[in-house]
């Protein structure tokens, strides 16, 4: 039989970040499934003007054994029509498109028109967001320009997939798969050795703000809950590692104001995979007090190193994370994280929950991403022959 084929059109290698390290890791473990799968990525995903960070681009090496074409202009449509006519003419079984941005919704709309002119590909979209943290006029345009040519959709979070009905047909098929351990970043290593790399003081006890620092991510709760009184002599610090996406004034005046300048350690530089697994294996509990939020990749690497976790109670963040016993699900305030910080090392949790992650984990595996899109194919076929 001849194996089928996928094309996953989205950021790749050489471009950094996490939806790179996730279309990479997907296409992995579509060939572990003896799948002929490939990528097709850009050689422009954002204008310079548009980009906030310091560089669009990874440091770490290629890859190794994805087949990844750097192709995609984001904001030449003559590039769209072109790349939408070459995966058209290769016929691919499914053509899969993770969307997280209406900015992208011309270029992957267009593109996937292209292709399903072959009266063949199926085109299968994995949404991280549907409605974008932050806003733009444009967004509902863009979104809706996408969404038409899709044959199904996969939401990693509930939230997301209850997003997806304001927008669309709801007979298009659509199923809930929670997005899957980022494994790929490394072994564990002891707390010891990561905090000696990172030259930090072994015995703190450790939190860990991870990721590109935009304000939705809720930075600014963070460093308000650690200067709660309740956390005063408990010999806690707070490493943040990541690029600042927003204006870093806000928050160095915070820790200034607070008087935290002994308690928090920033690294304001995008953390390469190959330092990922440094970052996790040093803390002791990691802190994500987001405003808004889908789902989240960091959550997943958290998972992956089995370190607990503290959340809030917005999005898909509370579907990851169990109350109590992988770590804490709390609101979006400072008070709250404050409190679960504190409940968190006064009870000594970390043992139990690392045990409880172990265990919790092993729903979030790869396959089962790869059930999910060989099971949401299957209705869309099935939806056809009913036509």
């Amino acid at each position: 039989m001849n194996k089928k084929k996928i094309v996953i059109l989205g950021s790749a290698y050489p471009l950094r970040g996490g939806l790179a390290s996730y279309n990479e890791r997907l296409c992995r473990a579509f060939s572990e499934k003896d799948y002929n799968a490939r990528i097709e990525t850009f050689k422009l995903q954002y204008p310079a003007f548009l980009f906030p960070g310091k560089t669009q681009y990874s440091k770490d090496k290629p890859p190794e054994n994805i087949n990844i074409s750097v192709s995609v202009n984001s904001i030449n449509p003559f590039n769209w029509i072109k790349i939408g006519n070459k995966i058209k003419k290769e016929k691919p079984d499914i053509l899969i498109i993770k969307y997280w941005l209406p900015f992208m919704g011309p270029c992957f709309g267009t593109i996937a028109r292209k292709v399903k002119k072959n009266k063949y590909t199926k085109v299968i979209s994995i949404l991280d967001n549907i409605i974008p943290h932050e806003k733009r006029p444009t967004d509902k345009i863009f979104t809706k320009y996408f969404i038409k040519p899709v044959d199904g959709f996969i939401a990693m979070s509930q939230s997301v997939l209850s997003d997806l009905s304001t927008f669309f047909d709801t007979s298009k098929p659509k199923i809930y798969s929670p997005h899957p351990l980022y494994d790929n970043y490394g072994k564990s290593i002891s707390k010891a050795e990561a905090r000696q790399k990172l030259n930090i003081d072994k015995n703190v006890k450790l939190l860990l703000f991870f990721g590109l620092i935009r304000d939705y991510k809720g930075l600014d709760i963070l460093l308000n809950a650690l200067a709660d009184n309740i956390l005063a002599d408990m010999n806690i610090k707070l490493l943040v590692a990541g690029e600042f996406y927003s204006d870093a004034n806000k928050y160095y005046k915070i820790i200034d104001n607070k008087k935290l300048n002994d308690k928090v350690i920033i690294t304001d530089n995008f953390v390469p995979d190959s330092e990922v697994s440094n970052y996790f294996c040093a803390a002791d509990l990691v802190v994500q007090p987001y405003k808004t939020a889908t789902q989240s990749g960091v959550t997943q690497i958290a998972y992956h190193y089995e370190i607990p976790i503290i959340v809030t109670s917005v999005g898909g963040l509370p579907e990851l994370v169990l109350d109590g016993t992988t770590g804490y699900v709390v609101n979006p305030d400072p008070a709250s994280v404050a409190k679960a910080i504190h409940k968190y090392f006064i009870e000594n949790k970390e043992e139990e929950f690392k045990k409880n992650i172990a265990i919790e984990k092993k729903k979030y595996s790869w396959e089962k991403m790869i059930e999910s899109i060989e099971s949401l194919l299957n209705q869309i076929l099935k939806n056809d022959n009913k036509k």
